[in-house]
């Protein structure tokens, strides 16, 4: 008989039952309005890797076939220890105060991490930079001054509301990020504008402390041949700038910086 290899998690309004096999066996789960039911032969102490505070992952965040979700009560002050399987972490509107590099460790397979809405001040510098499949990196609205080093592989990166200025986002922190297409950095206090990848197709720099650009900021001053041909989309407004002091900055471009300008 086979009746031990499942655990069934009952969803009382509306009634949708998920049964699902896991590892040993055995899936957890905790989320609101959500009744874990055992059935009678159940073992009740279910195995499942615990977290610093030594609370299983999957009894503090929802997991599910890859995907694990840390956005129920309570809130979490810290990334909790991690199925090695995971691909899309969704820890958003927490308490986590800083990322440390031991956080994602050896976690090859994620492609996703979305850290939006926490009080985020601090990333150690290798958090990131050795997730050799992470392409989806959400970081708004925390409390950053600075950005670490990030994975070759990233397609997307917000960071949009936090407090990072030009100091803390190195000149060539995204130029060898050579498949990176979405680059969300508005409302922040950046000065200057970073050295941009050829990839990008979107560029957000709107709602920042920005007063100059230069004829190579986005195009190459001494040619009029280049055309920045992926790029589609370039916000700047809200900043201290006024774009028409560089008549030749955005020559390159297919389409003229969006919004409200002076």
């Amino acid at each position: 008989m086979h009746f031990r290899m499942l655990i069934c998690v009952i969803f009382t309004i509306p009634l949708l039952v998920l049964c699902s096999p896991a590892k040993n066996g055995y899936i957890e789960a905790r989320a609101p309005k959500i009744d874990i039911v055992t059935i009678p032969g159940f073992p009740q102490d279910l195995p499942a890797e615990p977290d610093a505070a030594g609370m299983p992952t999957c009894l503090l965040c929802v997991c599910l076939i890859g995907s694990v979700y840390c956005e129920v009560s309570p809130q979490i002050s810290a990334v909790p220890a991690l199925p090695r399987e995971t691909a899309y972490l969704y820890a958003r509107y927490n308490k986590i105060n800083k990322i440390k590099n031991k956080d994602f460790a050896d976690m090859v397979t994620l492609k996703r991490i979305d850290l939006t809405g926490n009080i985020i001040s601090e990333i150690e510098d290798g958090a990131f930079s050795k997730l050799p499949n992470l392409e989806e990196l959400y970081l708004a609205a925390n409390k950053l001054t600075k950005l670490p080093m990030l994975p070759s592989k990233l397609i997307t990166l917000n960071a949009n509301f936090n407090r990072l200025k030009s100091n803390g986002v190195k000149s060539n922190a995204f130029k060898k990020l050579s498949e990176l297409a979405y680059l969300y950095l508005g409302n922040n206090e950046l000065e200057v504008i970073p050295q941009l990848p050829e990839s990008l197709q979107v560029v957000h720099l709107n709602n920042n402390n920005i007063n100059t650009i230069t004829d190579q900021t986005f195009c190459k001053g001494n040619t009029t041949q280049y055309i920045r041909s992926a790029m589609e989309e370039v916000r700047l407004d809200g900043n201290p700038l006024v774009l028409a002091q560089h008549p030749n900055s955005f020559i390159c471009l297919r389409n003229l910086p969006t919004g409200l300008y002076r």
